[in-house]
Order: structure tokens, then sequence, then C-alpha cells
């Protein structure tokens, strides 16, 4: 194994979770279909050297995130300034959990949900 290709996502709301990830994590669109015959929408995102698929399906259960539940835990994105990003989640009126330092690297670290409750990190890296 080489590297991560794409990280899936179903979402509640597709309209709604594809305007945050393009529109305020700023991921380009680079394909998007509608799937007949699963009533479902497949957006593949550019996340630099892996993909986000957002998928729609109809009526999806809810996963269980909080307190913390077997399986992928969260997804980390690299930012090179997470105070200013940060600022500019929070301008959008994302609540953003106070900003901590990993005492194993040193470097800035926090967290913040998706619309539908998915924990993102936000990881600081020059």
């Amino acid at each position: 194994m080489r590297a991560i290709h794409h990280i899936a996502i179903i979402c509640s709301d597709y309209d709604r979770s594809k305007h945050f990830y393009t529109q305020v994590l700023g991921f380009p669109v680079l394909a998007e279909a509608y799937r007949a015959e699963r009533a479902s929408w497949k957006c593949d995102l550019d996340a630099g050297n892996a993909q986000i698929e957002l998928f729609s399906f109809p009526s999806p259960p809810p996963r269980a995130s909080r307190p913390e539940a077997c399986g992928l835990r969260h997804l980390a994105f690299v930012v090179e300034d997470v105070a200013a990003e940060v600022a500019r989640l929070e301008g959008y009126g994302i609540a953003v959990e106070p900003v901590r330092i990993d005492p194993y690297t040193d470097r800035r670290f926090t967290f913040f949900a998706d619309p539908d409750g998915l924990p993102l990190e936000l990881y600081e890296q020059a």
C-alpha cells in the first residue's frame, strides 16, 4: 500500500454538505454524478494527495461519534496557520474547540464538526 486514495463520507443533506466541503473548507469538485439506481449523489473532491467522496443516500442511519465510538475517529486536514483557519471557520458560525499543542510533536491542532457531526481536525504543519 502506498497512500490513501479517498475518504468516503455519507451525508444526511447533500446540498448542505457539498456547500460545507466546497465553499467553507474550499475543496474543489473533481466530478459529480447522480446515480438514479441508488437515488444517490456522489461528488469527488480534490483534497491534495487524496480525494473526499461525498455520498447521499435516502435516510442514512446516524453514526455514533461521541462518546468515543469504535471505528474512524476523525479526519485531519493540514493547514499552515491553525489560528487563521479557526477565525475563518468561526466567521461562518462554526464552533471550533480551543487550540491545543500536541505534546509529542509540538504542533498546534483543534477540532470542529461537519454538518452531520463528523469530527474534523485542523493540524498545523509548516
